[in-house]
């Protein structure tokens, strides 16, 4: 039954929104190193996020 199965991209959609939010801080910060950082793990899960989807 599928009522009960969980949402494999649950929890990827939960660390891709604390990545970008975490890399929108950082540029307010001025750390653009950082934020590309992020912003290139973000986009790693979304991907990752795509392939389940």
């Amino acid at each position: 039954m599928s009522l009960f199965k969980r949402d494999p991209t649950k929890k990827l959609k939960k660390a891709y929104q604390q990545k970008m939010e975490s890399a929108m801080h950082a540029m307010r910060r001025g750390d653009v190193r950082q934020n590309a950082l992020l912003v290139a793990e973000a986009e790693e899960i979304r991907l990752e996020i795509e392939k389940h989807g």
